[in-house]
Formats: C-alpha cells, structure tokens, sequence
C-alpha cells in the first residue's frame, strides 16, 4: 500500500542550506568548537551529509534559497496509544537532481535518533540564533502552567485559563506574562502548594526561548509539529509524545534506535530528503 503523506507547512533556506537537526543541542554546537551553520555548509558543499559531537547530531542538505520548502509526513500507529506518529518525514529542496546522478538510487547521508526534545527543519544560518533550554527570552515574557491532583484547588485559587493541547484538556495557567510577573505566580502556586499539601500539583514556569516556542506552537498539532521564526527564517519543530518515544525511541543512538536518511529524487526529478522511522510491529515480542 502506498504511504499517504499530509503537509506539516513549509520552511525556508535563503542561505542555500537545510538542516534536519536534534533540538536539544541546536544551540551547543559552538561550544563543540565550531557553529552548526560552518558545519552544516561543509556538509551541504559535497552534497550533504550527517554532523555529530557529543550529543549534537544534525544532516545538512543543500537547497534552493528562493522558495518555500514543502515538509510532508506519513504516519503508522504508535505502540503507546495507537495514536499517529511521524513514519516517514519528507523535505522537498527545491533543486534538480543532478544529471550525473543514479535517479533511481537513494543516497544515504546518515542516521538520526529521534530526539526527546524533538526534533528540528530550518536553515543553517537561521538556526545559528537558536535559543536552547537556557538561553534568554528575546521578548521578555514567559508562560505559567500548573496541574495535578490539586489543579482544581489551586484554579478556585488563583484562576487561570485552561490551556488547550491536541487531544487533552491541558493544564491550568497564564501565557505571555513578563517574565518578573511569571516568576512570582509560580512562586505563590509552589508556596501554597508547599503550605497545604506538599505536593500534588506540578507548577512550570517557561520563559520564551526558540526551544519552549516550538514545543508551544505544535500544541494544537495532532503530530505535534509547529512552525516558528528563527533568525530571520521559517522553521518547523516536531515534538514527540513521551510514552511514544519510551517505547519506541528510548535509549536514543546508544541503544542502536537510529533511523536513515537518504536523498532521493522526486516523481519530477527534484531533490527530496527523507527520514524514515520503521512503523512498530505491534505482534513483536519485547
């Protein structure tokens, strides 16, 4: 049976070059030695390639700097919840293939392990300006979220809208709020919480770096997929449900859970860049 493909939206790569990457390392590179963008234009330069140090892992690809690049993905069920996951992710480049090349035949750039931060599409320069777990809030504002046993206590008590997530009802709590302000709700959640309970209520205060703003804005997506801007450019994020990726990704590349990615030619002879996750065989014994 063919794979049925749906549109995650676009990116774009006006320095020429794509990167598929690990988001809870895009802003380590430089500390690695040398910025993800260097990295990512040596890889691009030979046709792309796969760029690993320590826990940073990414593929770069070369790709038309002019246009929307199309994602796409299919999807097979996951062993958690049954519910749809990324199969097959799918990046159109927006180039020809060469002429030179086998058009039939893959290229193998490389594997990736799904990454429990999730993962990242976006242009190499672009992603350069990542702001990363702790990085600083380029706006100043933050996000307030609490839930738990005692949600409905604490809601009677300090209010708060209900935040709306694909599937579920979401936690309690304010978005956008200056950061100082953030700070002090989420300090009297967890005093209070302390004084009268001790515990049974979760409080997170989020301030808004590129990491927490794509996790933020695939909130609303079934596949958990959302788009931000980055250093001036259009990227895409994939988050992943963390019972999906327990019992399907767990262990990441230390445990051999890596998948390939291959540059392959479309049906009108363009460059496309493929990730494939095998679905999980359900009659598998563990």
């Amino acid at each position: 049976m063919p794979e049925i493909f749906v549109d995650l939206g676009s990116v774009n790569a006006p320095s020429g070059v794509l990167v598929l990457g690990m988001a809870g390392g895009i802003d380590q590179w430089p500390a690695l030695g040398r910025s993800l963008s260097a990295r990512a234009r040596d890889a691009a330069s030979s046709g792309g390639g796969h760029l690993r140090e320590w826990l940073c892992e990414a593929v770069a690809v070369p790709a038309a700097a002019d246009r929307p690049l199309r994602v796409r993905a299919s999807t097979s069920p996951s062993p958690f919840d049954e519910e749809p996951t990324v199969a097959t992710l799918e990046i159109a480049l927006g180039l020809p293939w060469p002429e030179t090349a086998d058009l039939p035949a893959p290229v193998r750039l490389g594997d990736l392990p799904v990454d429990r931060c999730g993962m990242v599409i976006g242009d190499a320069v672009g992603l350069d300006a990542w702001t990363g777990l702790e990085g600083e809030p380029a706006d100043g504002l933050a996000d307030v979220t609490y839930w738990g046993r005692y949600e409905d206590d604490a809601h009677a008590q300090f209010g708060g809208e209900r935040i709306a997530q694909h599937g579920v009802d979401g936690p309690y709590g304010w978005l956008d709020l200056p950061l100082a302000e953030a700070t002090a709700r989420a300090a009297e959640l967890t005093a209070w919480r302390d004084r009268l309970h001790g515990k049974g209520l979760m409080v997170s205060i989020e301030e808004h770096t590129d990491f927490h703003r794509f996790h933020r804005a695939g909130w609303g997506h079934p596949l958990r997929v959302g788009a931000i801007e980055v250093g001036s450019c259009q990227v895409l994020g994939i988050e992943w449900d963390q019972g999906d990726h327990s019992m399907r990704h767990n262990g990441e590349r230390a445990a051999g859970q890596v998948y390939p990615v291959t540059l392959e030619a479309d049906e009108a002879g363009e460059m496309l860049m493929r990730w494939t996750i095998p679905p999980y065989s359900f009659g598998a014994e563990d």
